[in-house]
């Protein structure tokens, strides 16, 4: 058997894809998924996977010390997705995203720096550095968040360099760009909008719709994960972009001719607080390690809304009860009527 494998938040949208490429392309490796199992981490994402000999499935929070010890033993690399991720929830409530993206990555690199592990890679995002309205942003730009969401990741992947500062701590940190694919939970922007679009509902644009975003697929973000897991330098930044620059109108566009619907299904609505205008990362320096992304993007968004058109019984179940509850009040009754 070759790493023993720990990755946190493994049942999210971006962790899952992980598992399954680690797997796959790894299967010397032995993985170990611990999860939370919160709205957004579901263990049908790796039902194909579920029955393999070197994957286990370990539920639990990396907030709770007891168990991040217990499921670190032997462990050669950690890899941590587990976060809250989404902006508009963190507006709403911002405890639940400290407490994840912060002490949680806090008992993960305590733990870590007693239990011998030789890599920690510390997965964030783009959006700590805040809006750019030209150029793109390099590795060392000052961060400057702007919701409690990007803040609550700065604040963590600040926490894991400074461990590798203060003791040594094998860290490296990723920052990546907008991701799309399949398994995404739907209440972000691609897979709300196909949904919704798919039931006839209307897609809830913020403000004008002309905010930009840099668009990866998910599993060439796994991939550069990986190359920086392998080949990074500790104590190291590394952006993660997919070179995909195009507003959420544009994004809502295609979806809508993908599917042959109607523009009129657009309807903006008032844009929320702090809402960034434009994303951009510059990624010469994880490309200096042998990464580009692989995915071509229109093939890969009209592969991405394909996906949804044929697992409707993967996210239908998900989107009711408690998700319709919370859009139902950012939205009205619009998202259930089509009005």
């Amino acid at each position: 058997m070759g790493m023993r494998l720990l990755v946190t938040g493994g049942a999210g949208f971006i962790g899952s894809n992980f598992v399954r490429l680690m797997l796959r392309e790894h299967p010397d490796y032995e993985v170990i998924n611990l999860d939370k199992l919160t709205y957004a981490g579901n263990l049908a994402n790796l039902e194909d996977v579920e029955d393999l000999p070197n994957y286990k499935f370990v539920k639990g929070d990396i907030a709770d010390p007891e168990i991040v010890s217990e499921t670190m033993k032997d462990v050669d690399v950690i890899v941590n997705f587990a976060a809250e991720t989404h902006v508009d929830r963190s507006i709403h409530g911002a405890g639940e995203f400290i407490d994840t993206d912060v002490k949680g990555n806090f008992i993960l690199l305590e733990e870590a720096r007693t239990a011998g592990v030789k890599r920690i890679v510390c997965v964030s995002t783009d959006e700590v550095y805040g809006s750019i309205e030209e150029g793109a942003f390099a590795e060392a730009d000052r961060l400057n968040p702007r919701n409690p969401y990007s803040a609550s990741k700065a604040g963590g992947e600040l926490l894991a360099t400074a461990y590798y500062h203060t003791y040594g701590t094998p860290v490296v940190v990723t920052r990546g760009s907008n991701n799309y694919g399949p398994y995404q939970y739907p209440e972000k922007l691609i897979p709300l909008f196909v949904t919704n679009a798919i039931d006839h509902l209307p897609l809830p644009l913020y403000g004008d719709g002309l905010n930009v975003r840099d668009w990866l697929h998910a599993e060439d973000h796994c991939r550069g994960i990986e190359t920086v897991m392998l080949k990074g330098e500790s104590g190291a930044v590394y952006n993660i972009g997919g070179g995909n620059q195009h507003t959420n109108l544009e994004i809502t566009r295609i979806i809508l001719e993908h599917l042959g619907k109607s523009d009129d299904l657009i309807q903006h609505v008032e844009d929320r607080p702090g809402h960034d205008r434009r994303y951009a990362i510059d990624s010469t320096k994880i490309k200096a390690l042998g990464w580009e992304p692989r995915i071509e993007f229109m093939r890969g968004l009209k592969e991405t809304v394909d996906w949804y058109v044929n697992n409707e019984s993967w996210w239908r179940p998900l989107k009711s009860g408690e998700y319709l509850d919370y859009y139902k009040k950012q939205y009205g009754t619009r998202l259930e009527n089509g009005a």
